[in-house]
C-alpha cells in the first residue's frame, strides 16, 4: 500500500510517498480502506515540527479520515465488511475527561495517522459515517467537528438565541457555524476577507466583521450584540487575537481556545477575566462519546461540512502547502484511491 510519511525530518519537503505492507488485523481490530483524509492546522504544525519538536519519526501524518471496512478481527461483532466509518482522534478516549493515556493515543502524532491507503483501528475506536455524507465530507468530522461540538455544546452549553463569535473561516469555525445554526444560536464571524464574509453570510452568519478594516473587532462584537457581548468566543488565533476575543465577551461569558495560528505566547491582561467573571477552556478535540453526540446532531439536521478543495492522494504535499496558506474557506481534503 502507499503511505505518506515524514521519515528524514520535518517540513513539507520531507513528505515521502512510501510503499508499505498492508497492516494485519488483530482479534479486536478492523482494517479500513481509507477513502478520504482532511487536514487540520494541527497536521500542518506537526509536519513543520512546530506542534511537537520531539515527535519521533518516521510518522504517518493526519488525524481525520473516512473509509470502508474491508476486514474484521475474529472477536469483532459490531462492524462488518463494507461499513462506512471514521476513526476517532484518540483511540483510548472513549468518554469522560481527557487522560494521559488517551492523549498519547492520538493519530497523526504521537501515533501514526491516516494518510495511507489502509489503516487498522480497534473496533471501539470507530464511529459510523452518517448515510447522507460522502467519504470526503465524513473525513472532516473527527477533529474539526468534534472540537466545535465540544466547545459549543459541552463546554459553553449555548442555547437558542445566544450569541457566538467565530474567528476566521477554517474548518473548526465553519463546523461551529453549522452546529450553532442547528441549535438556533446567532453567529458573528470575523475574517480579513470581504469575499469570505459574503460566503459566510450565505451559510447563515448574522454579522460579519472585516478585521482588515476593524482592528478593534471585540468592541464591534459588543456593539452588534446590543452592548452586552457574545456568550461564547471560539478562539483559533492565539496570541494575536485572544485580547480582542476577551473584549468581545459579555459578563459571565466563555472562551474556548482551539488554536494558536497567530502565536502561542500572548501578553495577556488577566483583569478582564477576573472582573467580568469569564471562563476559558482549552479544547483538545473530544472523546468517542462526544463524537457520537455530534453525529446525532449532524444526522438530525442533515449538516454537511464545508469543503474548500479536494486534492488527489499523489498531491498530498501540495494539499499541506495550501492548508498552510490560509486561503481556504472550510476544509482541505485529500482523496485516497
Amino acid at each position: 500500500m502507499r503511505t505518506w510519511a515524514l521519515s528524514s525530518g520535518f517540513g513539507f519537503e520531507n513528505l515521502r510517498l512510501e510503499e508499505r505492507a498492508e497492516p494485519s488485523c488483530g482479534a479486536r481490530q478492523v482494517r479500513i480502506r481509507v477513502r478520504a483524509v482532511s487536514l487540520n492546522a494541527r497536521d500542518v504544525m506537526m509536519a513543520r515540527g512546530e506542534y511537537n519538536p520531539r515527535q519521533k519519526l518516521p510518522l504517518v501524518l493526519a488525524s481525520d479520515a473516512a473509509g470502508e471496512v474491508v476486514e474484521c478481527g475474529a472477536e469483532v461483532n459490531e462492524w462488518r465488511q463494507g461499513d462506512r466509518v471514521c476513526p476517532i482522534f484518540a483511540g483510548l478516549w472513549q468518554r469522560g475527561p481527557l487522560t494521559q493515556a488517551a492523549r498519547r493515543s492520538s493519530l497523526g502524532g504521537p501515533l501514526d495517522g491516516t494518510l495511507t491507503e489502509y489503516f487498522v483501528a480497534n473496533a471501539d475506536a470507530l464511529v459510523a459515517l452518517p448515510e447522507h455524507l460522502s467519504f470526503q465530507e465524513g473525513a472532516c468530522l473527527p477533529c474539526a467537528g468534534v472540537t466545535a461540538y465540544r466547545a459549543l455544546v459541552e463546554f459553553a452549553q449555548l442555547q437558542t438565541g445566544q450569541w457566538l463569535a467565530c474567528l476566521g473561516t477554517g474548518g473548526v469555525s465553519l463546523a461551529a457555524l453549522g452546529i450553532a445554526r442547528a441549535l438556533g444560536v446567532r453567529v458573528i464571524l470575523t475574517s480579513r476577507s470581504a469575499e469570505k464574509l459574503v460566503r459566510a453570510a450565505a451559510l447563515g452568519v448574522e454579522h460579519g466583521i472585516d478585521t482588515s478594516q476593524t482592528a478593534e473587532w471585540g468592541s464591534a462584537v459588543r456593539t452588534l450584540t446590543g452592548g452586552e457581548g457574545a456568550h461564547h468566543v471560539l478562539e483559533v488565533g492565539g496570541a494575536g487575537t485572544i485580547g480582542e476575543s476577551l473584549r468581545a465577551l459579555r459578563l459571565g461569558g466563555s472562551l474556548s481556545v482551539i488554536g494558536v495560528l497567530s502565536g502561542a505566547l500572548p501578553a495577556l491582561d488577566l483583569r478582564p477575566i477576573l472582573m467580568q467573571d469569564l471562563r476559558i477552556q482549552g479544547i483538545f478535540v473530544g472523546s468517542r462519546e462526544t463524537f457520537l453526540h455530534l453525529l446525532e446532531l449532524v444526522s438530525a439536521h442533515s449538516l454537511r461540512p464545508q469543503i474548500d478543495r479536494v486534492f488527489e492522494f499523489e498531491a498530498a504535499p501540495a494539499a499541506f502547502e495550501y492548508a498552510a496558506s490560509g486561503r481556504q474557506f472550510g476544509k482541505v481534503v485529500i482523496s485516497v484511491g
